[in-house]
């Protein structure tokens, strides 16, 4: 490195943001986790020894995910591998794991891999992954915010230790703003923060330290060279938001929001989506709920809404925030005004239920497959009509078990395209009867 890139290096640090340039780089300096990084416990222990294992790293933004990974290189000496789910694809996992694999052979170093929201990551990614962890090639560290019970596969997640991180306490971001006001790469002492504002900003960030310094840093760059309660209240430019994540609010809230979607309200569907937003909600958990929504509420009544709902969600992962509102914005306000019917899940659960009273009723035995002539010649396939080879591609017949016959689990509504589903599926109906009529099959408990 020469003198211009030493000069543009500190000239970069300068100019990132507070966040940044306050992140801890000594385990000493790393506040809110004291449950993994205190004397005695898993990681610094882990540390000490030398012997960190691949880990998932789960807990809500702002708690320090990205930071303890650098901690945990730092600390052991490996070269520091890092990449993000949402952009990387198998390619970049082969071309880091070869990396890792030369730098073991020529130096005798050792790589750690982050991953940022590795739940991000499809079974395939994951796939790739997993034989490189396995061998110890690279040391694996995820960071999500999501369950990794769910998002996560099973062969990875058994070869990782998962460690939960917890949002940081109320004195615990005044103690990590405080800092940042005294420190030099921080604040530098220029500015005094009262301990009303500092209290203001701490609450407003509910437990994620990033959000306290951001809101900090645009609090001094509002007032100048003293900070207030007013200052902050200004510069943060909305009241706190309530909305605890993981409380009763935040069900109250996500209730609000799949409530007012389903009562075809878009204006009050698209304030309880900003609500959640605005709060730090996940967006992808909201996109997950209007996925659900899309089948369960408003399903054949508007087919296209799923595809909606996904195709929204898709274009969120490619644009990330702000620009990723836009889909999803587009995406509630369809949503709420399509036709809604429930008849998709009403017909799983009526079928459900017949499958756990009736048991495994045996296959009719023209639906059988025949594959050997001992099959057929017990009947295997016998008399089963081929649609294609019937006018129209339909020919009445009947796929139920027998004892399921003339059974309608599926009830579609009159409401937008499932009026037309409902029209083909009473036709269809009409002509099995007929079929039955004419055969004379009696309906299941005509004998009594």
């Amino acid at each position: 490195m020469d003198l211009f890139d030493h000069a543009s290096q500190k000239e970069t640090a300068s100019l990132a943001p507070l966040a940044e340039r306050m992140r801890p780089t000594t385990l000493s300096e790393y506040l809110g986790q004291e449950h993994l990084t205190g004397e005695g416990r898993f990681l610094r222990r882990a540390l000490e020894a030398d012997q960190v294992p691949s880990l998932i790293l789960w807990g809500p933004p702002g708690t320090g995910k990205t930071t303890l990974a650098q901690l945990v290189a730092r600390s052991t000496g490996a070269a520091f591998e890092t990449m993000s789910a949402v952009l990387a694809g198998v390619k970049d996992i082969r071309e880091t794991v070869a990396r890792a694999q030369d730098r073991w052979k020529l130096h005798r170093q050792r790589t750690l891999l982050f991953i940022d929201e590795i739940h991000r990551f499809n079974k395939s990614q994951q796939d790739a992954l997993l034989p490189h962890v396995e061998k110890g090639t690279v040391t694996l560290i995820g960071a999500t915010t999501e369950n990794p019970s769910f998002e996560v596969n099973a062969a990875l997640l058994s070869r990782c230790r998962v460690i939960t991180l917890r949002g940081l306490e109320q004195e615990e971001l005044v103690a990590v703003m405080r800092r940042a006001v005294a420190d030099p790469r921080g604040l530098g002492g220029k500015v005094t923060v009262d301990d009303a504002a500092l209290d203001f900003i701490a609450d407003a960030a509910g437990g994620d330290a990033r959000k306290a310094l951001t809101a900090l840093e645009a609090a001094a760059a509002h007032g100048g060279s003293v900070v207030d309660r007013k200052v902050a209240e200004e510069a943060l430019q909305q009241k706190l938001l309530l909305y605890d994540k993981g409380g009763e609010e935040h069900y109250n809230v996500v209730s609000a929001f799949i409530k007012s979607m389903r009562g075809s309200d878009v204006d009050a569907a698209l304030y309880w989506m900003t609500r959640m937003l605005e709060a730090g909600e996940d967006p992808v958990f909201i996109f997950r709920r209007m996925v659900i929504f899309a089948s369960e509420d408003v399903g054949n009544a508007d087919p296209r809404a799923l595809g909606v709902a996904v195709d929204a969600l898709r274009a969120f992962q490619l644009m990330g925030l702000p620009e990723g509102t836009l889909p999803l914005t587009q995406a509630v306000t369809y949503l709420a005004l399509a036709p809604k019917s429930n008849a998709v899940i009403a017909a799983y659960a009526a079928v459900r239920e017949a499958v756990t009273k009736e048991g495994a009723l045996p296959v009719p035995m023209h639906l059988r497959n025949a594959p050997t002539k001992l099959m057929k010649s017990l009947g295997y396939g016998g008399g089963y009509k081929y649609p294609h080879n019937f006018e129209g591609n339909y020919v009445p017949e009947d796929y139920l078990p027998e004892a399921l016959r003339a059974r309608c689990f599926y009830t579609p509504t009159r409401n937008g395209f499932e009026a037309e589903l409902s029209e083909r599926y009473e036709t269809i109906q009409q002509q099995l009867a007929a079929r039955r009529e004419a055969s004379g099959e009696r309906e299941p408990g005509e004998d009594g």
